[in-house]
């Protein structure tokens, strides 16, 4: 009987170490790498590298939170990259060939964001199309519609149309601080997505909002039932998405300074892993918008400790695949301390 008793007793303290550390595994990964990366190029802990990686990541960041939003609802938008792109390339016709001011091209690009995930919301909750089938139906949709209006071409001063004229205009330097200026030495794209990341924060974990939304994605039904407009709080997760998406492509326009036709190319991907990633942060097992940062943040350390090491650019996905996959692995698989 006493040996009965001490069994829990001495495999308690092994199981609350086992539970901290898949807890904060991700932050011990991050740690390692930031050190690891230090010790091979010591240029890369310098204040001007991290602020560098906080900027090169807050494009991805953005994109996270986006989809990260309709994961919490039940959803997946794989249309998030082709919406910044898409954004991009009509943020920079609306500056180069309309000559529009800053103002009214970000409203306008926030705006389009908007009408995309309003579109993904209507193919998904009003016609029941399965959300993958659907946000990638509209991913090949704007790929193809964002070619058109420069024929193919990068849109940058100077742009010549398809029928032969020359563009005017350009982009104003007011647009271009959004994505190159500083604020007391801080990139002004990190500033605005750090307020955006914790007032989505704020909704999703303090608000009885928030939990409507987490309560549409674990059981929609159940939800409904209870009294919750789950097909507003779907509908509104991708409008969410789709404006969010948009400020990247406008990040990115003002960033390069041009309207590039491959600029969101690779975006999708380090997005979604930096979301997935998330899923390990404090065991959460569900997405969250602080993992989604968290993980942003690790996608971006270790591209940047990557090149910085001159490490090949092809190696590069298999990296990120390996983390991703480690990260998942150690989330989700059941302690055998449990049996």
């Amino acid at each position: 009987m006493s040996l009965s008793l001490d069994i829990p007793q001495a495999a308690q303290p092994k199981r609350n170490i086992s539970a901290e550390l898949r807890r904060h595994v991700l932050f011990v990964v991050l740690a390692i790498l930031v050190c690891g990366f230090t010790w091979a190029q010591p240029a890369f802990i310098r204040p001007a590298n991290l602020l560098s990686i906080l900027q090169s990541s807050s494009v991805n960041t953005l994109l996270g939170l986006a989809v990260t939003i309709t994961l919490i609802t039940g959803g997946f938008d794989l249309a998030i990259g082709a919406t910044a792109s898409t954004t991009l390339i009509a943020t920079s016709y609306m500056m180069v060939v309309w000559q529009w001011g800053t103002v009214p091209t970000v409203i306008a690009g926030l705006l389009l964001g908007a009408a995309i995930g309003l579109f993904n919301a209507y193919l998904t909750v009003r016609l029941r199309i399965p959300d993958l089938l659907a946000t990638l139906g509209t991913m090949f949709l704007l790929t193809g519609i964002q070619l058109i209006p420069s024929a193919g071409q990068s849109i940058s001063s100077g742009f010549v149309l398809p029928d032969g004229d020359v563009a005017q205009g350009a982009f104003t330097q007011t647009f271009l601080a959004l994505g190159r200026g500083h604020i007391a030495g801080i990139p002004v794209p990190v500033i605005i997505i750090a307020c955006i990341a914790a007032g989505l924060w704020l909704l999703m974990q303090r608000t009885r909002w928030g939990r409507v939304f987490y309560a549409t994605g674990g059981n929609e039904e159940a939800a409904r039932l209870a009294g919750a407009p789950t097909v507003r709080y779907r509908t509104l997760a991708y409008v969410l998405s789709g404006t969010l998406s948009a400020l990247a492509g406008i990040f990115i326009a003002a960033r390069v300074g041009r309207g590039d036709v491959s600029g969101g190319a690779s975006l999708l991907l380090d997005s979604i892993s930096a979301t997935l990633i998330g899923y390990a942060v404090l065991n959460a097992r569900r997405p969250n918008i602080a993992g989604t940062v968290v993980g942003a943040v690790l996608v971006g350390v270790l591209l940047n400790g990557l090149t910085m090491l001159n490490i090949p650019f092809y190696t590069q996905d298999f990296v990120k695949g390996a983390v991703l996959v480690a990260a998942l692995a150690l989330t989700f698989t059941p302690s055998t301390l449990h049996h």
